[in-house]
C-alpha cells in the first residue's frame, strides 16, 4: 500500500508542477499584452484549468500528508513528505491570496469596461503563479527524493 501511494504521490507531484510552470513560461510574454488582449486571455485560455488542477494539488496535499504520517518511524522520509505536504499547503493558500482574488474580480470585466488599475490585477495573478511554481518545484524535489530512497516504514 506504501509503494502505490508513494508511486501515485510522485506523478501528482509531477502534475502538480505542470500548470504554474506553465504560467511562469508565459510571465515574460504576458505582462507585455496590452489589457483587452490579456483580459480575453483570462477569461477564455484558463477556463476549466481550476477544475483539473485544483483537485490535482488537493490530492497531493493529501497524499504528501498521509506519506507523511505513514512515514513516521524514518524521520529522513517524514521529513520529505513534510516539506512537500507544506508546499502543497503554500500553492494552495497563494492561490487564495492572490489568483483567486484576481480571477473574481475579472470575471466580470470587458474590455471596455477594463480598470486603470488593471496591470496591478495581472501582476498579482503572475506573481501567485510564480510563488506555486516555486512550491510545487521544491515538493516534487522532495517527494522525487524520498522515492529515490526506496525505504517502506
Amino acid at each position: 500500500m506504501f509503494v502505490y501511494l508513494r508511486n501515485a504521490s510522485l506523478v501528482l507531484a509531477f502534475v502538480a508542477t505542470t500548470a504554474p510552470l506553465a504560467h511562469v513560461l508565459e510571465m515574460i510574454s504576458k505582462l507585455t499584452l496590452d489589457g483587452p488582449l490579456w483580459l480575453a486571455i483570462q477569461q477564455n485560455l484558463y477556463r476549466g484549468w481550476g477544475a483539473v488542477f485544483g483537485p490535482v494539488e488537493i490530492l497531493a496535499l493529501a497524499a504528501a500528508s498521509a506519506l507523511f504520517v505513514l512515514s513516521r518511524a524514518d524521520r529522513t522520509m517524514r521529513n520529505y513528505y513534510l516539506v512537500a505536504a507544506l508546499c502543497y499547503a503554500g500553492m494552495l493558500a497563494s492561490f487564495f491570496a492572490f489568483n483567486n482574488l484576481v480571477n473574481l474580480a475579472l470575471n466580470g470585466w470587458t474590455a471596455a469596461s477594463l480598470p486603470p488599475y488593471w496591470r496591478d490585477y495581472r501582476l498579482h495573478w503572475e506573481i501567485g503563479h510564480l510563488i506555486a511554481a516555486i512550491l510545487s518545484v521544491i515538493a516534487f524535489v522532495a517527494q522525487l527524493r524520498a522515492w529515490r530512497n526506496q525505504r517502506q516504514p
